[in-house]
């Protein structure tokens, strides 16, 4: 057996075995899915705006919290702010809930603690949005009064509808999004002058 050849593949039949469980391989897409806006839809509906308002988002957070360093992650505005790691970990939290009024799932509360690292924090978030992105664009003339954001405490839950999930964990996640190009442009990293939101896709 040429056990020179078998090494180069051991590689190649781990990552499914690691793939499996509670262990996971984070990596970069070849070509991510949100370094630029994917191309509009042709019919205005309610489901194709709000793919879009999502797919907006995922831009932004792609690029503005791409190649950030230990100082711009420990960056925080004051002793009292966030730092640029703890936003981004809100922002993950964010994105899971309106992945989950997509997906008719409710919100446990409390968050179950995790310990992530920052490119787990933005590769998580990330997946959540594409998620997002693909089940609307899979149907742009679905409704979407049913996705409502639901809460669950113990035994108690309670649901709000739609509405909330728009002006409450999507627009919040652009919001902070928005905190994090600020917070890089005053630890001395500003956001990459090539992208444009505009557009959607660097220039």
């Amino acid at each position: 057996m040429n056990f020179g050849r078998l090494f180069l593949w051991f590689p190649v039949f781990l990552i499914p075995l690691l793939s499996c469980g509670q262990v996971t391989i984070m990596y970069e897409e070849k070509t991510p899915y949100f370094n630029q806006i994917p191309d509009y839809p042709e019919e205005v509906t309610p489901a194709s705006v709000l793919t879009r308002m999502v797919e907006g988002l995922g831009y932004r957070f792609y690029w503005v919290t791409k190649d950030l360093r230990p100082e711009d992650l420990e960056y925080r505005p004051s002793d009292d702010g966030k730092s640029t790691l703890e936003t981004i970990e809100h922002i993950l939290e964010l994105s899971r809930m309106v992945r989950n009024s997509i997906e008719g799932l409710p919100n446990i509360r409390p968050v179950p603690d995790e310990d992530l690292s920052y490119p787990e924090l933005r590769a998580r978030s990330l997946e959540n949005l594409k998620v997002v992105s693909q089940a609307l664009r899979a149907d742009l003339t679905q409704e979407i009064e049913g996705f409502n954001v639901t809460f669950q405490r113990g035994e108690t839950t309670r649901t709000y509808p739609f509405w909330n999930m728009i002006n409450g964990p999507l627009s919040d996640a652009l919001y902070h999004t928005g905190q994090i190009v600020a917070y890089r442009r005053a630890s001395g990293n500003p956001v990459d002058p090539n992208v444009s939101v505009f557009h959607g896709k660097n220039r």
